[in-house]
């Protein structure tokens, strides 16, 4: 896992479209697509910022072309992709990041219990 953590933080774009590529080779509108209801609509990459994205994965090894034949179900005339096993392994060690940032922000109140802030109340309706 040390050489995936080289690549290490992942912008969001990226770490989107690796996610999308974890269950499925996809092409570039089926990412947008995947993305975007995965996230419920609250994300969405215009067609610059991913094919920018898919450059430099590719660049880098994480993710490659998946070539489709219509025999497949897939459509020749677009370009597939597909995570490499490279790429995998850079978006669990993204994600463990990721857990770590978030249990550190319930350690701290946030997104948590926020026992600190109920404390907060209960202190201010005894005054």
């Amino acid at each position: 896992m040390d050489d995936a953590r080289r690549f290490l933080p992942l912008s969001a774009p990226q770490f989107q479209i690796l996610l999308a590529l974890t269950d499925a080779d996809r092409h570039g509108y089926g990412i947008i697509q995947e993305i975007a209801a995965r996230s419920r609509g609250t994300t969405q990459l215009g067609t610059g910022t991913l094919y920018t994205a898919l450059a430099g994965l590719v660049d880098r090894g994480l993710i490659a072309d998946a070539p489709r034949r219509p025999s497949s179900g897939g459509d020749p005339r677009r370009k597939y992709y597909r995570l490499t096993p490279l790429g995998r392994r850079v978006l669990e060690a993204e994600a463990e990041r990721l857990e770590g940032l978030v249990r550190e922000a319930k350690r701290k109140g946030i997104g948590a219990a926020r026992p600190a802030l109920s404390r907060l109340s209960s202190l201010s309706r005894t005054k």
